[in-house]
Order: structure tokens, then C-alpha cells, then sequence
């Protein structure tokens, strides 16, 4: 069932897509809160959220209202994140589980983690791959 998931959201148009992770004890709490900020952005939006709930991964995916126009409905892909990552984090989880940063999330990680934790990322990466040729311009650049 997990697995076709996606192809069963395709039908139903736009889809604004997460791949977050929470403490397993919070994963209520932020169910709630995250449906709540989201409708108050998109009433009508429709929350489809399943995956590996007993780690505490969640694809908190939100699909168009019913009769919305798909373009406006994915042009409110940033502020949506906010408001679902802005929650993730004040729960103590991570923007990221099982799919990892990538490029969507590359920006945003440097304004949420430590600038000691990013410095420390870019030495590793320059350490292992001085010429920037492994995986170029994915989540951390040299």
C-alpha cells in the first residue's frame, strides 16, 4: 500500500510534499498543529500523511483542495514548508527522514543548523572530494 501511494495522489492534482521525521511521542502533537496550519494556509487542502510511523518518519503529504487550480495550489509550496517545517523543528525532529536533504532542502539547511555544523560539513566534503566532482551542487557545495 505504501508504495503506490504516490500514483494514487497523482489523480487528485497539485501535491506539496515532505519528508519529515519527529520524535515517535510527538508525532500527535504535530499531526494536529500541522493540519491546523496548513488548512489556515489552503482551507480545503487535503492532509495525506502515512509512512514509517513507528520511527517517527512521516510523508506529510498535502494534496489541492478539490477544484483548485494545480499552478496557484504549487506556487504555495515555500510558505507550506514553513509552516509544516517550522513545526517539525519546534517538536524537536528533522526536515529530512528517509529521502535525506537533496537539493529542495539544500538552502533551508543552512538557515536551520548550526554555522559550526555547516563548517563542518564543508571540510568533510573538501576533505573527501577537493575537486567537487562526487554529487556536485546537491547539499553541500565547496
Amino acid at each position: 500500500m505504501r508504495e503506490s501511494m504516490s500514483d494514487a495522489q497523482k489523480p487528485e492534482g497539485g501535491s506539496i510534499k515532505h519528508d519529515v521525521s519527529v520524535p515517535v511521542s510527538k508525532i500527535p502533537e504535530f499531526m494536529a498543529e500541522a493540519e491546523a496550519g496548513v488548512l489556515q494556509a489552503i482551507p480545503g487542502a487535503r492532509i495525506c500523511a502515512f509512512g514509517h510511523l513507528g520511527d517517527g518518519n512521516i510523508h506529510y503529504n498535502i494534496s489541492q483542495p478539490v477544484g483548485a487550480d494545480k499552478a496557484q495550489f504549487i506556487e504555495r509550496w515555500r510558505d507550506i514548508n514553513h509552516i509544516v517545517h517550522g513545526i517539525v523543528l519546534s517538536h524537536g525532529g528533522s526536515i529530512s527522514a528517509e529521502h535525506g536533504i537533496g537539493q529542495l532542502k539544500r538552502d533551508e539547511l543552512a538557515s536551520i543548523r548550526p554555522g559550526i555544523e555547516m563548517e563542518l560539513m564543508h571540510r568533510i566534503k573538501t576533505a573527501f572530494d577537493p575537486a567537487g566532482i562526487m554529487n556536485p551542487g546537491k547539499v553541500v557545495q565547496i
